[in-house]
């Protein structure tokens, strides 16, 4: 069974990921190249294509996040921790495998998945 306090935290870095993946987003989205230049890949209108597909996915996914921190029952905050959790981690194991020579931005956007993900432990952890 799970506790309040868990409930809580869970609905907090919930709504903290949702305006993170909100700004990567509108990012994505807005300036593609410079984003993929960031992360230390050769940008091409193909990949800038696809970098805008991924943003907005991921509007919908912050979208989501943020709905069900606000609104959702105990049980889809603690199912939406738990897949998040793995999703966070995964973001941070996929940045860091991308094919280049890792660039700061790609090893600080991995950090940030990791952090979330770690958060997401704690907060389904808690008593």
């Amino acid at each position: 069974m799970t506790k309040p306090r868990s409930i809580a935290a869970i609905r907090k870095v919930l709504a903290a990921g949702s305006l993170v993946f909100g700004l990567s987003a509108i990012a994505l989205i807005a300036v593609p190249g410079i984003f993929n230049q960031l992360l230390g890949l050769q940008t091409s209108a193909n990949l800038e294509w696809a970098m805008r597909m991924i943003g907005i996915t991921l509007v919908a996914l912050s979208g989501n996040m943020y709905s069900v921190s606000k609104h959702g029952t105990d049980k889809a905050v603690f199912f939406s921790g738990r897949l998040m959790l793995v999703c966070a981690a995964g973001l941070g194991v996929i940045t860091l495998t991308i094919p280049t020579n890792g660039s700061w931005f790609a090893q600080a956007y991995a950090l940030v998945g990791f952090g979330f993900s770690a958060a997401y432990a704690w907060a389904l952890a808690r008593k």
